[in-house]
């Protein structure tokens, strides 16, 4: 493949990223997501944490890495496939691999009909951090029921 182009499949997205985080991205959502089936989050967020000790050197702006791991992970089935807690412990760990210190939440609410519904999502500074456009706003309506790391700083 020529420098410049896009990998196929990749998109012009993906020729803005460098191969490294790629492929580390590739691999932790390969490893994630079933992962989250297996383990309590407590235990494979210890472990993302521990493993992204290992920093990279080259990353796409945080943006353009959410929107990189949003796509991809709408192209995978079950397991794999996005939701919100596969999406943000796949950026927990990509974020925290380039040195941002972010938190990951986890909220509940019950909708119109009693059902519950729960949502995950980054802080960064006490701020939300790279969620999809709108839904950052319906962030406000969970109660949150778990942060990691544990004790970091929440707002909303």
């Amino acid at each position: 493949m020529r420098r410049g182009k896009a990998a196929p499949h990749g998109g012009t997205l993906s020729a803005a990223i460098p191969l490294s985080w790629r492929l580390r991205a590739i691999a932790a959502a390969a490893i994630i997501p079933p992962l989250l089936e297996l383990a309590s989050f407590a235990r494979l967020e210890r472990l993302l944490r521990s493993a992204a000790r290992v920093q990279m050197r080259s990353a796409p702006d945080d943006l353009t890495a959410s929107k990189w791991v949003d796509e991809f992970l709408s192209r995978l089935r079950n397991p794999w496939s996005r939701t919100c807690l596969r999406r943000a412990a796949i950026l927990y760990y990509m974020l925290r691999s380039t040195g941002r210190m972010v938190s990951l939440c986890i909220g509940v609410r019950r909708d119109e009909h009693g059902a519950l519904l729960a949502h995950a999502w980054l802080v960064r500074d006490g701020i939300i951090y790279v969620e999809p456009t709108g839904t950052s706003e319906v962030v406000s309506e969970y109660t949150l029921i778990a942060q990691f790391p544990a004790g970091a700083q929440q707002r909303g």
